[in-house]
C-alpha cells in the first residue's frame, strides 16, 4: 500500500507514520518498494507468521508455564 492510503486508516501525521513504518522496516516486519517520490509498504509475512507462531506457542505451552503459583495457575 501506498503510505497515502495507509495514513486514512489512522489518525496521526505523515511524520509519525514515516517513523512508525521505518521501525517496522528495522524489525524487517515490512518490505518497502520505491516508485519514484512513493514508498509502497508490504508485510513480510514470513517474519509476521513467526511472531504469530511465537505468541501462540507462548499462549499454549503449559509446561514451561511462567506463573508464580502453580496451584492457582488457569493454565491447565
Amino acid at each position: 500500500m501506498c503510505a497515502c492510503d495507509i495514513l486514512e486508516h489512522f489518525d496521526f501525521t505523515q511524520p509519525t507514520l514515516s517513523h512508525h513504518m521505518k521501525v517496522l522496516m528495522e524489525n524487517n516486519l515490512v518490505n518497502v518498494r520505491k516508485d519514484g517520490q512513493w514508498n509502497y509498504y508490504s508485510l513480510n509475512l514470513m517474519e509476521c507468521n513467526k511472531i504469530v507462531l511465537f505468541f501462540m506457542q507462548l499462549i499454549t505451552d503449559t509446561e514451561d508455564c511462567i506463573c508464580k503459583d502453580k496451584e492457582k495457575c488457569n493454565c491447565n
